[in-house]
């Protein structure tokens, strides 16, 4: 078992709580976690650690809602996913960790911006963003490229769905089983390149409850807000999320 001072437990019990929080709520917030493991381990071994609580947020949330995602939706992104992790695999093996996370941190404040202004536009719709190939096919592979790179895929799937004019509930159920999906399928991924360290196992499995205490909140939460206010929170997440990556 690693060993981590009372500080380092103590930051990463909070990013364990914003987990469960993101699993069945609030998105965005799941990259702040992702900031935190990698201010606490190794920048390149927190992607693994990190990804087994996120598995245990995303079990609690597709469960939750089992019944409210879009599946369809998830579809049609399949193809563009998995280009993008395996360019994300094969980039973490070889990039240095500082140029990756500030390219990936770029990437997703320009693109970040960019959705933002072709929504206000009017540009993206519903059937523009779920039915165009090429649109489907960037955030995709963006998403897939982020979430295998440096487990930073909330910002990309979270501007899609909103850009296809989701509702708070619909949203978080579609990314809830998005990345469950994926998570469960960067684990070979993960062990192959040797990051997942057995000596965290203790620490991760002292944390999973917290997890789940997280995603209890968020599930009763997220029935109470306002669907304007929860856009806007989840805008200011991501890019909260982008200038960390940049820094």
């Amino acid at each position: 078992m690693i060993e981590l001072a009372a500080s380092d437990v103590t930051f990463l019990a909070a990013a364990a709580l914003l987990i469960g929080i993101s699993k069945t709520a609030l998105p965005g917030a799941g990259t702040l976690s992702v900031a935190i493991f990698a201010t606490v381990l190794p920048a390149r071994e927190s992607t693994a650690s990190i990804l087994l609580l996120l598995i245990v947020g995303d079990l609690l949330a597709v469960w939750t809602y089992r019944r409210d995602a879009d599946f369809r939706a998830l579809l049609r992104l399949v193809p563009g996913v998995i280009g993008g992790m395996i360019v994300g695999a094969a980039l973490l093996y070889w990039a240095d960790d500082t140029v990756m996370r500030r390219a990936i941190g770029t990437t997703l404040l320009v693109f970040t911006l960019l959705t933002l202004w072709l929504m206000r536009r009017g540009v993206l719709s519903d059937r523009t963003t779920l039915t165009s190939p090429s649109v489907r096919g960037i955030y995709g592979l963006l998403g897939g490229f982020t979430t295998m790179s440096a487990n930073a895929g909330g910002p990309v799937m979270t501007l899609y769905f909103l850009a296809a004019r989701f509702d708070a509930v619909r949203l978080v159920a579609t990314q809830a089983w998005f990345f469950f999906i994926v998570n469960v399928m960067k684990v070979p991924f993960s062990v192959g390149i040797g990051l997942l360290k057995v000596e965290v196992l203790p620490v991760l499995a002292m944390l999973v409850p917290v997890v789940i205490v997280g995603g209890l909140i968020g599930r009763r939460w997220i029935v109470r807000i306002d669907q304007t206010w929860f856009n806007r929170i989840i805008i200011a997440l991501t890019l909260v999320s982008c200038l960390y990556l940049m820094r």
